[in-house]
């Protein structure tokens, strides 16, 4: 069963292809690791186990017929905010009714109709507001790889579901790291496209600094992942048009010349994470890419002076809107949140956040100029403890940091247009997986998959079986 429920994508499809291996038993083999596994992880909100038996026996027929399309019989857990027609989303929230939804959100329609079967849906933090996952509703996720951490947020759900076997492709979302942050503490693939590549759901779908995405195992699955769930869409008018189609395979680094950052300016990051990452610069160089480590000038209160106005008046005020003054109901670091925003839209303009996010965007402006890409930690911290609130911050290397410092992917949503991938490159002493950023420049999202590609052949993670977490 370890075989099947660790396939990738493109292995599954080529296998299905062939007849040499049925949707029906890949889907039958993630159910039974759920049942056996989710128990002590807590990934999982619900599986939909007969309607997805149903679509993975039709998708067997369509091998048969010849009439197979592009993701056909892969399973993909959804992550809970992702509307699906019919069924109820309520935002890991007590303090807020939610809806039962009346149609798809335009990723899990383009999903469905390239054949993907939709078996699970994922946890979340209380309106994907944290860089962990646990809510009143919910409870406690953790991190396959070590249990006493969480799996990072608030795609946490999805990002376990993938790193212990319960589904081959997880859908995704990023407003300030809810994709990388994820994918770094599990080692999977996870890719925040600039903004408008992928369409969302309104009204937050016009909120520049979020977008929803793929995340999976393999660089090839999130190429073929983004390939079906990119494109315009009239539900949403900013998505960009026309579609672009990422290539299937790509060049190596020969040439490139590729920028790299340990600490984005003076942020305290692990040790063991500042070496990983300068072990993939170093491997990049042997590949023949041309590095070079440069600096940044910005500074944490510039960082943070962008996003928490912008914060503020969009999310802030999404789930005050939400809760209907419900804050009592909320998690405790849900009604601390709205607490702090409530103060923010009272004091902060957005045209101060404006003012901020455009000195962030020229000074990664002025740092990417004349390279090719910049590579960077994902994360500050080897893991968030589980069911930690970070309110009173995280311990990093003997240094208490805020828990908006654990991880590094905010500066990236400040500068949306900028595709990032994020990338395993190696574990640290507890186990836990580490990952570096892969920023490109705005709308230039192959760059960015030809390094990933290039330091996927050079450090594998694939989760063979010496490579996998022992649950």
């Amino acid at each position: 069963m370890n075989d099947l429920i660790y396939l990738s994508a493109t292995e599954c499809i080529e296998r299905f292809r062939t007849g040499a291996l049925s949707p029906v038993e890949v889907l039958e083999a993630q159910l039974a690791q759920a049942a056996l596994v989710d128990g002590s992880l807590n990934a999982l909100t619900e599986t939909m186990a007969e309607a997805a038996r149903a679509r993975a026996e039709e998708s067997e027929r369509r091998y048969r017929d010849g009439t197979a399309r592009a993701l056909e019989g892969v399973t993909v857990a959804a992550k809970e905010k992702h509307q699906i027609a019919g069924m109820e989303v309520v935002e890991a929230s007590k303090a807020w009714a939610g809806y039962t939804a009346t149609e798809n959100a335009p990723l899990i329609d383009r999903l469905l109709d390239a054949g993907a079967i939709i078996h699970a849906r994922t946890t979340t933090p209380e309106f994907s507001i944290a860089a962990f996952t646990h809510s009143d509703r919910w409870g406690v996720t953790r991190n396959p790889w070590n249990t006493d951490f969480s799996p990072g947020g608030s795609s946490g759900g999805s990002a376990a579901a993938l790193a212990a076997g319960m589904t081959t492709l997880a859908t995704a979302s990023d407003i300030g790291g809810s994709t990388r942050g994820p994918a770094a503490f599990t080692g999977n693939v996870g890719y925040k496209a600039p903004y408008g590549r992928i369409p969302g759901a309104g009204p937050m779908s016009v909120d520049y600094y979020r977008g929803d995405g793929p995340m999976g195992r393999t660089v090839d699955d999130v190429v073929l992942f983004t390939n079906v769930i990119s494109g315009p869409d009239p539900r949403d008018h900013v998505a960009l048009r026309p579609k672009v189609t990422l290539p299937s395979s790509y060049p190596g680094v020969e040439g490139l010349r590729i920028a790299l950052n340990l600490d984005l300016g003076g942020f305290t990051v692990a040790k063991e994470i500042q070496e990983n990452t300068r072990r993939v610069a170093e491997e990049l160089a042997k590949a023949g890419a041309e590095v070079v480590e440069v600096d940044f000038t910005w500074t944490r209160e510039l960082l943070i002076g962008a996003a928490m106005p912008h914060f503020g008046h969009m999310m802030g005020a999404m789930v005050h809107d939400a809760i209907g003054g419900k804050t009592s109901d909320l998690s405790d670091y849900a009604r601390d949140f709205v607490e702090q925003t409530r103060e923010i839209r009272a004091t902060a303009a957005m045209f101060d956040a404006a003012k901020a996010e455009y000195a962030v965007q020229q000074e990664l402006a002025r740092v990417m100029t004349g390279f090719d890409a910049l590579i960077c930690p994902t994360t500050a911290a080897v893991g968030f403890p589980a069911g930690d609130t970070l309110i009173n911050g995280i311990d990093i290397d003997g240094h208490t940091v805020s828990g908006l410092e654990g991880t590094l992917t905010l500066p990236f949503n400040i500068t949306n247009r900028c595709p990032v991938l994020a990338v395993p490159s190696g574990h640290a002493e507890n186990g836990m997986p580490t990952g570096v950023q892969i920023v490109g420049h705005t709308y230039d999202d192959a760059t960015v998959f030809r390094v990933g590609k290039a330091v996927e052949s050079l450090l594998p993670w694939a989760y063979t079986d010496e490579h996998r977490p022992q649950l």
